[in-house]
């Protein structure tokens, strides 16, 4: 059995400082209207951004950006200028 490698102290501080953006499920933005933020906002290709809007149509929710709280906030505040439900976890 292969034992996982121990983090230095910084490493896991790193590692668990990042925090998820997520993309909630609405009822009012189109799917177009959501894979064409993702594109231009968070720089998904299409059919990435066009997995996302589905995942959270159906799902409720999907995870569309990983990073620093600093770099989500910025997002979190441009893709809510254009109407889109997004929370960071």
């Amino acid at each position: 059995m292969k034992k996982s490698p121990k983090l230095s102290s910084k490493a896991y501080a790193a590692k668990t400082s990042e925090k998820a953006l997520y993309l909630i499920n609405d009822e009012y933005n189109t799917f177009e209207h959501v894979i064409n933020c993702l594109v231009t906002i968070c720089e998904h290709n299409e059919l990435q951004a066009e997995q996302c809007a589905f995942l959270a149509h159906y799902k409720g929710s999907c995870e569309i950006a990983i990073g620093k709280m600093q770099d989500l906030i910025l997002l979190q505040e441009d893709l809510a200028l254009y109407g889109l439900d997004v929370e960071i976890f």
